[in-house]
């Protein structure tokens, strides 16, 4: 009888237990994904108090940023009329420091701060020297030409017997580091002298003189304490809601984050927009594939074929460039009427009269798209490759002697790529 009893008190102990963990599972396939969430959005907001505070106000791992130069081969015989042909230097890399600086959190949700950059060669990862000598387009005296087409004649002829005495000419052999970060010019002294409003600077000029040391400006973004909705997207750029470069309000809105985190829990209908300074625009990235990056899950996202397509191809693209070969956005709105012009590099995915246009391009996707591999729980960037390509945009024009044989086309400058990477444990 006693052996029966606690056989009858185990099986209903066992019972209970077997009752128990099924319970105990249903709780936990219920409970674990809500802890789990909680944890993310605790922790992904922008409080002194998450664990991801410290990393966005400077982020921890190492950014390169790749400047290719093309350098041209033919000078003379393209002021004689004959395409420019081109010959790819680089890369020259650089490591980039970034840290977030006048940290201010404000009543409504939102945290403004200004992120500085600065630059240093890394010579062991480089294929050349900052010594290098590159020939290219003298981009002050083009620059200046194009500025000048409708302008009066004599003031054509000024500035024609201008770069004649200073010794100017359309083509420059110029270091790397001098192309980068600055070099003395005299068109710049005289023109400021004479038309001030004409160049923004004084001083030396260079492609990438004004990002080293600097700030791209001050951005307001969404902590996602109050209002998890908004995370990280702008609510202001230098204290605007709205740009005000473009010829319409749909491409002159600031959407999106600030490019460094985006919300978390995405999916592949998930899309990535955020606002360049240097483009001086929006963009947004789409979904490819998913993958893993050193172990972690990641979504692709990358450019669609639209991002810098023309009003005639890509209707909502018009309030940005209406007139010009697709695949290349005229920046000169927002680069003080310079004409230059940012694309892809070597104009993939572009008119294909562009590349035709300059020997020596080969444009692919392998080595021309850009891409962002993002964690989809966190939102957090574990690796980038962003490409872009700079051109300057030059043409025949009337009273300008030295442009008279020129062939309307966009000349690549230098093509750069801004790539971050995971440090490994």
């Amino acid at each position: 009888m006693g052996s029966r009893a606690r056989a009858r008190r185990a099986a209903a102990m066992l019972g209970f237990l077997g009752l128990l963990c099924a319970v105990l599972g249903a709780v936990m396939i219920v409970m674990v994904p809500t802890l789990i969430k909680q944890q993310v959005l605790k922790n992904v907001r922008i409080d002194p108090s998450s664990l991801s505070f410290n990393m966005w106000k400077e982020i921890p791992v190492p950014f390169y940023l790749s400047v290719y130069f093309f350098d041209v081969v033919n000078p003379s015989a393209v002021l004689l009329g004959e395409k420019p042909q081109v010959r790819e230097r680089g890369p020259y890399v650089y490591r980039e420091f970034r840290h977030k600086s006048n940290i201010t959190f404000n009543d409504n949700d939102t945290v403004s701060f200004l992120e500085y950059r600065s630059f240093q060669f890394q010579p062991d990862r480089s294929h050349g020297l900052e010594s290098d000598y590159i020939v290219m387009p003298n981009i002050l005296v083009l620059g200046a030409a194009m500025m000048m087409e409708n302008k009066p004649m004599s003031l054509k002829l000024i500035m024609t017997l201008a770069f004649s005495t200073l010794g100017e000419r359309a083509f420059m052999n110029r270091t790397v580091g001098e192309i980068m970060w600055g070099y003395e010019d005299p068109l710049v002294h005289l023109v400021n002298k004479y038309l001030p409003n004409m160049f923004p600077f004084k001083g030396k000029f260079g492609l990438f003189a004004e990002l080293n040391n600097s700030n791209s400006g001050l951005f307001t973004v969404f902590t996602g304490v109050k209002d998890f909705s908004r995370i990280h997207l702008v609510d202001k750029w230098n204290g605007l809601s709205k740009v005000k470069y473009w010829h319409s309000d749909q491409c002159n809105m600031i959407n999106g984050t600030s490019g460094q985190m985006w919300a978390p829990f995405m999916t592949p209908e998930t899309s990535l927009e955020f606002y360049s300074p240097e483009a001086c625009r929006s963009m947004n990235l789409v979904y490819k594939e998913s993958g893993v990056f050193q172990g972690i899950p990641t979504y692709r996202f990358v450019a669609p074929s639209t991002l810098f397509a023309n009003g005639s191809t890509y209707p909502p693209n018009e309030g940005f460039c209406p007139c010009l070969e697709s695949g290349i956005q005229n920046i000169s709105t927002c680069r003080f009427n310079a004409p230059l012009f940012l694309s892809h590099p070597h104009f993939y995915n572009a008119d294909p009269m562009l590349a035709e246009a300059v020997l020596g391009l080969h444009p692919n996707p392998e080595e021309h798209s850009l891409f962002l591999d993002v964690h989809p729980v966190t939102g957090i960037p574990m690796n980038c490759s962003v490409k872009l390509q700079l051109s300057l945009y030059v043409k025949a024009i009337k009273g300008i002697g030295f442009s008279r044989l020129f062939c309307p086309s966009g000349f690549p400058l230098n093509r750069k790529l801004e790539k971050k990477k995971k440090i490994k444990s």
